[in-house]
Parts: structure tokens; sequence; C-alpha cells
């Protein structure tokens, strides 16, 4: 597989008035396609701020930052908007649905604004909604759903417009651990069926679900581990281990 990010020597600081706090401090990173990767780290550890660069949502101060062999890191705000919408799919502890929109419209915004057609659209969203399991509930607006079922609408938006990679942060934090690990677990299958998928969280449980763990401390990486992943309640590997992927 090829790479899909790959950081050199990446820096970012941020300037508060006359002070300067870097945040990353020289990060080599590669992650290639169909990973499932987690990163972690305590607060301050600059995890945040990775994934930010990461999503495109950011500009590293110094470095380089391919994104499937693009150069993000001297592309434009507009340029930046673009590959956003193009390759990279969110998801978030909020979910930021949309209150008074169902299902079906929370999911079909990301292709209003790539200019997708209305035909084109509805198939899209419809499979979205299909493959996180809510193809019942697509008219259903927020308020009408469970913590679950709403970030499952969140995921399936993050979806739509079959990005290259999805990127979860904290995904689970407003999540009591039961409906967590089914989220985990929906996770687990999209790796399955070839997504590349980077989650930032602080819980060990739920890093447990990938079969890569990035640790970064006081801006640098500290640890880069492969891992069998946790084992779901279904009996099911939620991560194809690192292994078995090269072996396959």
């Amino acid at each position: 597989m090829s790479s899909i990010i790959d950081l050199k020597n990446l820096h970012k600081v941020y300037e508060i008035g006359q002070i300067k706090v870097p945040a990353l401090a020289g990060v080599d990173l590669d992650i290639r396609e169909g990973e499932y990767v987690a990163i972690m780290g305590p607060s301050g550890s600059g995890k945040s701020t990775m994934m930010n660069i990461i999503g495109c949502l950011d500009t590293p101060t110094d470095g380089i930052y391919r994104l499937a062999g693009e150069r993000v890191d001297q592309m434009t705000d507009n340029e930046l908007a673009d590959i956003r919408n193009r390759r990279i799919g969110f998801v978030f502890q909020t979910f930021n649905l949309l209150p008074r929109a169902d299902a079906f419209h929370n999911v079909e915004l990301p292709l209003i604004y790539a200019g997708i057609s209305r035909s084109q659209r509805k198939e899209q969203v419809e499979s979205a909604l299909e493959k996180v399991g809510l193809a019942d509930r697509m008219h259903h607006k927020p308020n009408e759903l469970s913590g679950g079922q709403r970030q499952r609408v969140a995921v399936a938006r993050a979806l739509v417009n079959n990005p290259s990679l999805l990127l979860a942060d904290e995904p689970t934090g407003n999540l009591d651990s039961r409906t967590s690990y089914e989220i985990m677990e929906l996770f687990g299958q999209l790796y399955e069926g070839g997504n590349t998928i980077i989650l930032v969280t602080h819980e060990e449980d739920i890093a447990a679900y990938s079969h890569r763990v990035v640790r970064l401390l006081d801006g640098k990486i500290s640890s880069d581990e492969t891992q069998v992943p946790r084992t779901g309640e279904n009996g099911m590997f939620a991560g194809k281990p690192a292994d078995e992927e090269t072996a396959s």
C-alpha cells in the first residue's frame, strides 16, 4: 500500500502575544492506505494539533506534509478547503448535526457543497446511511435518535463523499460505554471495508480497537507500535492485525 499521510520534520509554533508556544517539535510519521491508527497523548502533547494539520484545518510552521502524494503544506486556504471536501471525512465528539434537519439532510450537506446532482446525492446518502445501519432512520431528526444513532449519522456524513481518509476526534467522548463499543465496532467494519482511519483518543480501551498506536509527548512521537486489535462482543476482531494485513 502507498502512503496516504507523510509527515517530515513537522513543526507547529503558536504565537500568543510575544510568547511562542511549540505544539509540534519535529514529527516524522508515515501512514499507509488502509491502516487503522490511534493517536494518543496527555493534554498538551500535540495530538490535537497534529490531527488538525492532518485534516487540513491548520498548517505547519515548518516541515513537509504530503496527503496522498500532494504537498499540503504549500496549499492556499481555498486549496485546503477543496482537499478537505474531496479527501477527508471528519467525525467529532459533539456530532455537529443540524437539529432541525433529518438524518438524510444532515448526511446530504457535504454533497450539496460539492455541487453533486440531486439524484446522485440521494443514491450516495442512502448508501452511506445503509453502511452505518440507519437505512430505516433516515427521516428522523437528531432529537428522535439515541446518542449512538446520532454518531452513526455523523459517520455516514463523513463517508458520503467516499473520502480517502476518515479522521475521528474523540468520537466516543459523549457516549456511554456500551454505545462507545458499538461505534468502535462500526469503525472496525469500515476499516475492514478498506477505509483508512485515524483516531484521536485519550482512552486506552478505545485505542485498543486500532492496529497501530502512535503516542505523542511534548510535541514529539514517543512511541509507535502495532498491536492485535481488541475483540468485539460479536467475537470478531474490530480491526485486522498488521501482520495479517501484510500476509494478505
